[in-house]
């Protein structure tokens, strides 16, 4: 099968691309590389399945396939906020233009969303049912507001066109090829604990997430695309297993042997008081549910970072 991943050379993309090469198919990597890195696909170049191209979906694609992955978008607080603008467009003009691609070519398309559509939710746990509390002109509405257009436009052509699409809401997601200085509490804490710093805690710590190692998110966006079931319907994807900030720094802290203390900052505006998906559609729909343990994940994770302690953290991209 040919499948095209926009955002392959992202964390979850490039995790992408070796799981669906694992599995046979023929993939096209598509990234502008304003937050996706070349060292996260560079194990791929040579492979003779896989194919790169540099392109930004805001431009109309021409490349067949016969499904499409569209993961194109800075994920992070720290990638979104420098690249507001280019934030919308890739969730709102790029996605119209990959879904046009696929309606032309009559490819599978699953549209990746993000549990930031709920805001600050009032329901807990979230359920895809949930309509969500968005500030829709707080610092992180170029992210949660676009990715709410994004679903928004894949239902129109889905209840149009009868586009074979699905939409997945993906919840806090962690592994190798994590981005050190994106901002996200897993190698932002893991980074400084290797290095004895402090550990940055905005408010009190006792806001939650619910972190989802990647290969298990992976195997679930497989799953969605894959069963006929997913068609037209949102789905979570994360890992249920709710901690506080402040205990997932206690683990990291621990899981590094780190002397590193907590320092606790100001909270940060529209930061989510709790996060945690409700997977029952998942589990019903996909037979999904994650399986690594927060433990065992972070392990990995730790490994990963760990070669790069006492270099500037930009080696962990570009090296």
């Amino acid at each position: 099968m040919r499948i095209l991943v926009t955002g392959g050379a992202g964390f979850i993309g490039s995790h992408l691309c070796d799981a669906l090469l694992a599995a046979g198919h023929d993939v096209i990597a598509v990234d502008n590389f304003i937050t996706g890195r070349r060292a996260n696909v560079a194990h791929l170049m040579e492979h003779p399945r896989f194919t790169l191209v540099e392109h930004d979906v805001i431009e109309p694609l021409d490349i067949e396939a016969d499904q499409i992955y569209h993961l194109a978008s800075p994920a992070s607080p720290e990638g979104y906020m420098r690249h507001p603008i280019e934030t919308h467009l890739v969730n709102s003009v790029g996605t119209l233009n990959l879904l046009r691609l696929a309606q032309r070519s009559g490819a599978r398309l699953l549209f990746t969303s993000t549990s930031e559509a709920y805001g600050d939710p009032l329901v807990h746990p979230q359920p895809e049912t949930y309509w969500g509390n968005v500030n829709p002109i707080g610092p992180r509405s170029c992210y949660d507001e676009s990715k709410r257009f994004g679903e928004s436009i894949t239902m129109e052509f889905i209840r149009r066109y009868d586009l074979d699409a699905r939409i997945v809401r993906i919840f806090n997601t962690y592994g190798p090829r994590n981005d050190p200085q994106d901002g996200r509490v897993v190698p932002n804490f893991i980074m400084r604990a290797l290095r004895g710093e402090p550990l940055p805690i905005f408010g009190d710590g006792s806001q939650t997430r619910s972190l989802c190692y990647v290969s298990d998110l992976v195997r679930g966006l497989i799953l969605a695309m894959e069963r006929d079931e997913a068609r037209g319907q949102v789905i979570n994807l994360g890992n249920p297993d709710e901690r506080t900030v402040l205990e997932l720094a206690q683990i990291i802290l621990d899981l590094c042997d780190s002397p590193s203390e907590v320092e606790f900052l100001e909270k940060r505006p529209d930061d989510p008081e709790r996060r945690c998906p409700d997977i029952t559609r998942a589990r019903t729909l996909l037979g999904w549910e994650p399986t690594v343990s927060i433990d065992d994940g972070l392990r990995e994770t730790i490994a990963y970072f760990r070669r790069y302690v006492g270099q500037d953290p930009r080696a962990i991209l570009d090296g």
